[in-house]
């Protein structure tokens, strides 16, 4: 829905409303319609739109001092890397701008694991369905067919293998040498809301720790509370050697992160990685201010208290829909899997239902309300879900006679 008269590159399918003022859960439109949101800005929004406190800080620190460039020491950037390592038990921080350019040092980390160890070509084992970003190495390292497309060629260097599947990890450690990493996501979001079991990262911790591999997670989506714990391998209860982190550690502002420990923590030495704007004193501030909110909000713990009231509400309404296939998640990350492509629902959800949802891998609506929902705005997502769910039955139902008479002539 871009005008024909737009100046902007044509990488987004755009839906036709433009928000102009949002308040916690809540948008309003450019006509001064609102709506729910249910998807944070795709996890980002986490303590919802134009929070006072958030609000409060980016003006007071954009008054004082936004830029210096990491030439120097910036005091916010080392406290926010000292409270983010310590709420993961890591110890070293580098700080970017996205998910996606966390992610790649994370694989400039992996790549140069490989080569201490003598590997002259190492491979990163990956996920089928995962996604790491847009970026050409982050998108070599993505099990996304659609994504890669007219990019070719693609960086090697990575192993894909099916997403939950510790045999399938096994064989490869033996059929491959130069393994060196695994890079993964605890709840793979745009693969469809698909969860890892506890049982699987633990062994996937243990190859790792007998191979001399990294285990490597994209707690991009994942991370800062979304799933019930501050970090979704926190579930599992295991340590990890790289994570990356991005999204709602700014709820908004830029920001990303790869935080290291142990052997990967001191891989990097001065010129072999830099961001010209990466843990700026405006973004580390916000990411510190952040912080503190969910910790003394327990937004965490309203996450998982939050998800289960969710889910629950999506079975009870949904659970007997002849559409629905499955409906899963961990925390306030929920999808709702349809038997066929409901990519449609995401314009039809905003002109009925005045609700913000995504749909992932054509078939699986994704849900990330805010952490900061209240119980009756949870209630509501369900409501409008399945008001929407139901029009959508009505209307195939409609199709599918119509298609049957003229077929029967």
């Amino acid at each position: 829905m871009q005008p024909a008269t737009s100046h902007l590159m044509r990488a987004y399918a755009r839906q036709p409303v433009s928000f102009v003022r949002g308040s916690g859960a809540r948008l309003w439109d450019d006509q001064g319609l609102e709506y729910l949101d249910a998807i944070a800005g795709v996890a980002v929004t986490s303590l919802g739109h134009a929070h006072p406190e958030i609000a409060a800080v980016i003006a007071e620190q954009a008054g004082t001092l936004l830029h210096t460039s990491n030439v120097f020491r910036i005091d916010w950037q080392e406290r926010l890397g000292e409270r983010l390592c310590t709420l993961t038990g890591m110890q070293r921080a580098f700080f970017c701008n996205s998910g996606a350019e966390a992610n790649e040092t994370a694989l400039k980390l992996a790549r140069l694991h490989g080569h201490r160890k003598q590997v002259a070509n190492p491979k990163i084992v990956v996920m089928e369905n995962g996604f790491h970003g847009r970026t050409i190495a982050t998108l070599s390292a993505t099990g996304n067919l659609a994504k890669q497309s007219g990019f070719e060629p693609l960086l090697p260097g990575f192993l894909r293998l099916p997403y939950d599947d510790i045999d399938a990890v096994r064989q490869a450690a033996e059929q491959s040498p130069d393994i060196v990493a695994v890079l993964i996501e605890p709840v793979q979001g745009e693969g469809g809301i698909r969860v890892a079991g506890a049982d699987y990262l633990r062994e996937l911790r243990a190859l790792c720790d007998r191979h001399g591999w990294l285990l490597m997670l994209d707690e991009v989506q994942t991370g800062m509370g979304r799933t019930g714990a501050w970090f979704g391998h926190q579930h599992a209860g295991i340590t990890l050697d790289v994570m990356t982190v991005a999204k709602a550690l700014g709820n908004g502002f830029p920001i990303g992160a790869c935080l290291a420990r142990g052997a990967a923590a001191d891989l990097f030495s001065p010129g072999q990685h830099g961001s010209t704007f990466g843990g700026n004193p405006l973004a580390c501030r916000v990411g510190c201010t952040v912080l503190d909110i969910m910790a003394r909000d327990e937004l965490p713990k309203r996450a998982a208290m939050l998800g289960a009231r969710l889910l629950a509400s999506l079975q009870k309404a949904l659970g007997d829909h002849p559409n629905v296939t499955a409906i899963r998640g961990q925390g306030l990350m929920i999808g709702i899997e349809l038997d066929k492509d409901c990519t449609e629902l995401v314009g039809r959800a905003l002109a009925e239902q005045r609700l913000l949802i995504t749909v992932t891998r054509g078939s699986v609506i994704r849900l990330l309300p805010p952490l900061i929902c209240d119980e009756m705005q949870i209630d509501d997502i369900v409501v409008r879900l399945a008001r929407l769910l139901s029009s959508r039955a009505a209307k195939d139902t409609i199709a599918e006679a119509a298609a049957q008479a003229k077929a029967e002539g």
